[in-house]
Formats: C-alpha cells, sequence, structure tokens
C-alpha cells in the first residue's frame, strides 16, 4: 500500500537557491502555474522515494510575512492554515543573518519547520562557515547546510521530513526578529578573511558607480542585443527550412482532403504558425539564457540600483529598469516580470510603457528596414531604435505619474546579494524550459488561429481591398494601407509583419509562398519616409495579442488592458504624424 503523500514546502527569500533545491528535488516532475486566483506564480512538483511521494511546493519568494505585498500574503496564508506537513526555511549561507529574519517569522506560524542553509559553496569562497549544531540548539529545530544541491543532502532532507516533527519546536512569540537574526548568526557563523572577497567589494563599488556603473550597463546591453540579433541568423534558417520540409511532409499527407480544408490547416494554421517558430524561437532561446545569466551572477539588482535615481525622477523606480531589459526579450515576459515591483501604482506604470521597448519580435523588421535606410549604418539605427523605445517609455511614464497615475515614489528596497558564480543548470532550466518554450506556446496559441483568418481573407481577394481602404489612414502617418494592414494582422505575433505585407503587395495566399527576394524586390521602392515611419511605428504601436492576454491576466481588468494597447499606439501615431508634416514641410 503506497505511503500518504508528505507536502513540503518551500519558503525563503529571493535568490537564495530554493529554485535550485526546487528542482534538485523534483527533477522534471514539476509544474509552474499561478496561484488560485491571484497573479503571483507558484511552482509545485513531486519527488518520489520508493513508495514514499513527496508534494513540494515552492512559495513565492519574500523577505517577510507581514503582508505588505501579493507574495507575502499568500506565504502566511499558505503556512498559517497548516497546508503542508512541513515548511522548509531556506536561508542563504553567504547572508545567513538576513535569512533568519525570515525564517523566525516562519517559526512564528509552525512547528514543523527545517532550516536548510544554501550556497554553502559560495560560502565558503568568501569565509564564512556556519555551526549547524549550535544553530539547531539555538532555534529548535533540525538544520542541514547544502552547496550546489548535494545530492546525499537532499536525501538527508527528504529523510527530516519523512519523520514526524520533534516535540522540542514550540511555537515562539518574538518582538525583534533582526535583533534575534543578528544575535544567533554572530554566535553560528564564523568569517576569515578572504582575498575573493577584497575582489568582491571592488567590483561591486564599479558596478555601481554612476561613472563606470552606466558605460558597463550600456556596453551589457549592446552585447545582450548584439549577440541575439547575430546569433539567431544561422539557427532561424536552419529552423525555417526544417518547418519547410514538414510543410511538404504535411502537403502529402493531406493531399487526399478537399482543396479548402488542406488550405486553411497547411497554407493557415501550420505556414504562420513556423513562420512565427522560426523568427521568434532562436532570438529567445539566445536572450533568455544570457539575460538569466545576468540575473543569476547579481548584477540585475545592481542594475536596478544603478537606474533608480532617473527611473525615479520618471515617477517609476530601479525596478522598472529590469523589466524594460525583459521587454526586450519579450514583452509578455517584461509584463509578468513587473510583479516585482511592489507599489500598485508604479506597477502599472511599467505594464502600461513595457511595449514600447522593442521586443525580438521586432527586430528583424527593424533590421531589414534599417538595412534599407541607413546601409553600413543599420546596427547603429537598430540600437538608437531601442534607445527611442526606452525614452519614450521613460517619458510617458513621467506624464503618466504626474496625471492619470499622480502618486508619491515608493521606497526602493531590493536586495542585492553578492556576486556568484552562475549555476548553468538552473540558467538553462529557468530561461528555456519556464521562458522560452512558454512564450512561444502562449505565441502558437494565437498564432494558429490568426493563420487561418489570413489565409481566408488572401484567398478571397481581401487583402487588396482591406489596404485600399486603410490607404488614406496609411499615407497620413507616412506610411501606407499594405503597411497599416501588416501592423493590424500581425497581431498574432510581430514576427509576421513584414511577410503579411508582402502577402498584400504579391497576392500571395501563403506564408509559405513569401521569400527575402520578394521583400528586397518591393521594399526597395519605398521611400525614405515611408521606411522611418514604419520604423518608428514598429517600436510604437499596440503590443502582441500575447502581450495583450499577459496584461489582462496580470491586471485583471479589461480597462487597464485596453489602455495598454491604446497608449503606445497613440504615442506612434503622434510621432509618425509629426515626422510626416514636418518631411512635407521640408520637402515642400
Amino acid at each position: 500500500m503506497a505511503e500518504k503523500p508528505i507536502t513540503v514546502a518551500l519558503a525563503g527569500n529571493p535568490n537564495v537557491g530554493k529554485s535550485t533545491l526546487f528542482n534538485a528535488l523534483t527533477g522534471l516532475r514539476q509544474h509552474t502555474g499561478n496561484w488560485p486566483g491571484k497573479t503571483v506564480e507558484v511552482a509545485t512538483g513531486e519527488a518520489v522515494r520508493g513508495e514514499q511521494v513527496y508534494k513540494i511546493v515552492d512559495l513565492p519568494g519574500t523577505y517577510a510575512l507581514s503582508g505588505g505585498s501579493e507574495e507575502e500574503r499568500i506565504a502566511a496564508e499558505y503556512i498559517r492554515n497548516r497546508q503542508s506537513d512541513w515548511v522548509v526555511a531556506v536561508c542563504d549561507g553567504t547572508a545567513l543573518e538576513r535569512s533568519l529574519i525570515l525564517a523566525l517569522q516562519l517559526k512564528t506560524l509552525t512547528r514543523n519547520l527545517v532550516l536548510c542553509v544554501t550556497l554553502m559553496d559560495e560560502a565558503e569562497r568568501m569565509g564564512l562557515s556556519v555551526n549547524e549544531k549550535k544553530l539547531s540548539e539555538m532555534l529548535g529545530v533540525p538544520v542541514i547546510s547544502i552547496a550546489a544541491a548535494e545530492k546525499s543532502k537532499i536525501e538527508k532532507l527528504l529523510e527530516i521530513v519523512s519523520k514526524p516533527p520533534s516535540a522540542r519546536q514550540p511555537d515562539w512569540q518574538c518582538a525583534d526578529f533582526i535583533a534575534l537574526a543578528e544575535e544567533i548568526a554572530g554566535q553560528c557563523v564564523t568569517r576569515t578573511a578572504q582575498k575573493s572577497q577584497v575582489w568582491r567589494l571592488k567590483a561591486d563599488r564599479i558596478l555601481v558607480s554612476p561613472t563606470w556603473g552606466v558605460g558597463i550597463l550600456l556596453l551589457l546591453v549592446m552585447v545582450l542585443v548584439w549577440l541575439t540579433i547575430a546569433g539567431a541568423n544561422v539557427p532561424s534558417r536552419l529552423l525555417e527550412r526544417l518547418l519547410d520540409r514538414g510543410y511538404e511532409g504535411l502537403a502529402w499527407l493531406m493531399a487526399p482532403l478537399p482543396d479548402w480544408l488542406r488550405g486553411i490547416l497547411l497554407d493557415g494554421a501550420y505556414a504562420t504558425s513556423a513562420r512565427v517558430l522560426s523568427v521568434m524561437l532562436p532570438p529567445m532561446a539566445i536572450f533568455f539564457p544570457l539575460f538569466s545569466l545576468l540575473e543569476d551572477v547579481g548584477y540585475l539588482p545592481r542594475m536596478a540600483f544603478l537606474l533608480d535615481g532617473g527611473m525615479r525622477r520618471c515617477g517609476g523606480c530601479g525596478k522598472q529598469a529590469l523589466t524594460m531589459c525583459m521587454g526586450l526579450g519579450c514583452n509578455a515576459v517584461g509584463v509578468t516580470g513587473c510583479r516585482i515591483i511592489q507599489s500598485p501604482r508604479e506597477r502599472m506604470l511599467a505594464i502600461l510603457t513595457n511595449a514600447m521597448i522593442p521586443c525580438n519580435g521586432r527586430f528583424p523588421t527593424l533590421i531589414l528596414l534599417s538595412g534599407l535606410a541607413f546601409g553600413k549604418w543599420a546596427p547603429l539605427a537598430v540600437g538608437l531604435c531601442v534607445v527611442t523605445g526606452v525614452m519614450g517609455a521613460m517619458l510617458t511614464s513621467g506624464v503618466l505619474s504626474k496625471t492619470v497615475l499622480k502618486h508619491k515614489c515608493s521606497h526602493f528596497l531590493m536586495e542585492i546579494p553578492p556576486l556568484r558564480r552562475p549555476r548553468i543548470g538552473t540558467i538553462l532550466v529557468r530561461s528555456l524550459l519556464d521562458r522560452t518554450l512558454r512564450i512561444a506556446a502562449r505565441a502558437l496559441y494565437v498564432a494558429a488561429p490568426a493563420g487561418m483568418l489570413l489565409w481566408l481573407f488572401a484567398r478571397l481577394e481581401l487583402l487588396q481591398t482591406f489596404a485600399q481602404l486603410l490607404d488614406p489612414i496609411g499615407l497620413v502617418l507616412g506610411m501606407n494601407g499594405a503597411i497599416l494592414l501588416g501592423f493590424l494582422l500581425s497581431l498574432p505575433a510581430n514576427e509576421l509583419l513584414i511577410p503579411v505585407i508582402l502577402m498584400t503587395l504579391t497576392g500571395a495566399e501563403s506564408l509559405q509562398g513569401v521569400s527575402m527576394e520578394d521583400a528586397m524586390l518591393h521594399l526597395n521602392f519605398w521611400t525614405t519616409e515611408t521606411l522611418l515611419c514604419t520604423m518608428l511605428f514598429t517600436v510604437f504601436h499596440w503590443p502582441c495579442a500575447t502581450t495583450i492576454l499577459t496584461v489582462h491576466k496580470e491586471t485583471g481588468e479589461t480597462k487597464k488592458t485596453a489602455a495598454a494597447v491604446l497608449l503606445p499606439t497613440a504615442v506612434g501615431v503622434c510621432i509618425c504624424l509629426l515626422l510626416h508634416f514636418l518631411l512635407g514641410y521640408l520637402g515642400g
């Protein structure tokens, strides 16, 4: 007879190795999703040892249980309601005093507590050692220390939670958690001088320096974008060829089907989804691991600290800069990342303006048009487009913070963890499984039905008709009806913009028939005004369907979602109108 499942909740501050411990416990037997009725994410999984099943719940990372944020309320409510058999307080061995503040709060809510001190390999390199026995005696709970998710220690942790909790775990009441954490850490942690610690302090001074820090930040962002763009070219072409072969195979299998059914499934749903995947997946598979690398070594909190002053002058906070960087990879991920901003109004500012940051899906369009407009200076033009998007987001945040979202700036509170060696396994799992594949799945969710609709429009020769109807509006914006229709029909994914425009211009019935040769042949006839206005509108227009769905999921309100759609569009329309009339005035 199978043993009753044992539920174990992992609780701890952000960046203490909680995710690494969770992955080591559950392997691939895990699921990530939102808390029921909430926008806070929770990961759950299973560890199986013989007939014993352990249900592992990774609670949201938090610094306290006072209820100041959604994460704190959820974690406190879960523990207070005794929904788990054991609670594992995950503490950072490199900063035990800080982690103990939360662990002591957990002890007031549960008698079934285990203290797991992680990152002990990093602690040793910093000259820190933790006396497990003394720490256990002072807290009255089992204590285990782990370095890099050691397998033997993982098994020992499961062995501890397999047994009923000791009666020696009394309920605690404490008036000053900070003072008690300082006292316990002072008696249980031994520190010896290490050269590596000196170098870490010097590196920190440089990274957060107003002089050197900004230059390093700009260089890192430029390298990140360049590696994403340059590195995605070859895998994108290979994936496109592979999916083209899939098209040929499916065409052979679907030969007996009626023409209309084969067309809507193959030339509509499959061809559109294949185009989105081939353009979208490789850049994300490069960007997100690189971004996660910066996150894992501890650079992102330093970047937020560095940019907090500038963002605060625009009504935001340093954490908004992190969400902007996430938006470079995917605006949907950037919107989800806004959860780290505690102030509701500052969080809404970040959500409403994130679509102004050019994502990976818009880079192919910007690169192609920049090459036509600026030749060898195209990389610089793409960089300026990114800067323009960032400046637009900051200025818009400033206007909103002084009008409809007027508020007092919140206090900036963010943990600055020590610089660490990257954990490659964790980076790959977090970036590829949790971000890249999830966003790709969301994109396909809207791309397939949109492809069917696109094929139907092309088959009925409606694309040219719609383009003609939109031509007066497009011309006023410095573009034309075909371009404006391309923006509208690329709502499912920004990667579809140029192919849809070419379908309209060439009369092709499927994205499968649109080639780069067609693109260059038609786009070479565009004027400088058309190229510039299309590039600017690529930066400032409504977000893709995946991002819109994410905004609605995060805000839970249709009005706020509509605002996130209309705001960047209004900015883009105003800029294109001004540029059109300015160039017309200068030309006239």
